[in-house]
């Protein structure tokens, strides 16, 4: 969800994929996630890897940008194969890794280490937001303020719900 917040509130060019929902295999996109991004249209694509699409390549070369920042589903197919094929095509990948999740901690690590050796740059949506943010004396620095409030506030709540004192939050 943060991740989403930052994309529209930094009016960053926003590309959101499914696979094979028209199929009825599998969900459609987390309506709140949706609601973030109001202006973008759901590719639906029948592929595991993203970037072998032509919708989808298409969608990220209109944009014109090389620097790419992407998330998934599962860490292990969603967002590291689509990495791994594009970071080969010169493009510059930053995973975002708390917006993503594998099906088991050694699946999600793994994936991880193939994309790093391969050349991506991991980060974390809250520092993402940070380097969109640059400087709390910025004028429009309340863009992030208000996005890092409430992704704490649902932090709390996730931990209040657990009862266990638990922090974690998977975006």
């Amino acid at each position: 969800m943060t991740l989403a917040k930052l994309a529209h509130a930094y009016m960053i060019p926003t590309i959101v994929t499914t696979v094979a929902v028209d199929m009825g295999v599998n969900e459609p996109t987390n309506p709140a996630i949706l609601d973030e991004l109001p202006d973008v249209t759901e590719i639906d694509r029948t592929g595991v890897n993203a970037w072998e699409d032509a919708d989808f390549r298409a969608a990220v070369e209109a944009t014109g940008r090389r620097k790419i920042v992407m998330a998934g589903l599962w860490t292990e197919v969603c967002l590291a194969f689509p990495t791994l094929d594009m970071l080969r095509e010169d493009y510059e990948i930053s995973p975002v890794l708390d917006a993503v999740g594998g099906v088991s901690a050694v699946t999600h690590d793994v994936a991880v280490t193939r994309m790093v050796r391969a050349g991506a740059q991991p980060i974390t949506a809250l520092a993402l937001g940070c380097e969109l943010m640059r400087n709390w004396a910025r004028s429009d620095s309340d863009l992030y303020r208000v996005i890092i409030n409430d992704h704490f506030r649902r932090k709390r709540a996730i931990g209040a719900a657990r009862g266990d004192g638990s922090h974690s939050l998977v975006e």
